[in-house]
């Protein structure tokens, strides 16, 4: 049986308001195995995105505390680590995938996937190799020097997803990367997440869409900061 790659215990994660102390994630537990695809699904507002924020230690706007838990990674408490060592981490190990792309307007297609690396130090040879393979494998190989505004919702979401795995991170979690698409660009995304899961990769999938969830092998419903359940689908991959 896989190993846990990321164990989440009594996770409570809270916002001050004018009303005052407002908390987003109540007392969330559940582990996620090496290799899995899972989909954490529930309304706007209900605390998934910032449970996904919270593993990768990116606090929420508006800025928010941790309350209370534990987040380990491979066995290692993520809360407690610095700045400087979650961003090896983001770096490295988990590839996040953004809803709104969160490209660079003036940078190419090439461009955007390499700024990653160059925070890395990695040398400009090695950044452009790495950039141009993780764009031919999301089907952009012919738009490299193309930019932002001259592609399709899609094509930028692409984007985004070849940045988060130019590194070839064990970890992909991907926040609604379908929630600004259309039908037809929404299942070449999925696609692409599903082949990075098949490849072994452990895929976390984020949506508010019970569909897009559903399509994940086991699926936890997240309902005003509470996991409401955690069931397997059963689904074949």
């Amino acid at each position: 049986m896989a190993k846990n790659i990321l164990e989440i215990k009594n996770l409570t994660f809270s916002f001050h308001t004018y009303g005052g102390v407002v908390k987003s994630v109540r007392d969330v537990s559940f582990n996620v195995r090496e290799g899995e695809i899972l989909g954490i699904v529930g309304e706007s507002g209900c605390g998934k995105s910032v449970t996904s924020q919270c593993i990768l230690k990116h606090n929420p706007e508006p800025p928010g505390f941790f309350e209370g838990g534990s987040i380990k990674y491979k066995g290692e408490e993520i809360i407690t680590k610095t700045d400087r060592e979650m961003r090896k981490i983001r770096g490295v190990e988990i590839g996040f995938i953004f809803q709104g792309f969160n490209l660079i307007p003036n940078l190419t297609a090439l461009e955007n996937v390499e700024l990653p690396l160059i925070y890395r130090g990695l040398p400009r040879g090695e950044r452009v190799r790495l950039s141009k393979m993780a764009l031919e494998r999301v089907g952009l190989g012919h738009r490299v020097t193309h930019k932002p505004a001259e592609m399709s919702g899609g094509q930028q979401q692409r984007v985004a997803i070849a940045r988060a795995i130019a590194q070839a991170p064990p970890v992909i979690l991907a926040d609604e990367p379908t929630g600004n698409l259309d039908s037809h660009s929404t299942q070449e995304i999925m696609g692409i997440l599903k082949e990075l899961y098949k490849e072994g990769r452990t895929v976390i999938l984020i949506t508010h869409d019970n569909e897009i969830a559903a399509q994940a092998k086991r699926v936890i419903k997240i309902k005003d900061g509470k996991i409401e359940s955690d069931s397997n689908t059963g689904r074949q991959l």
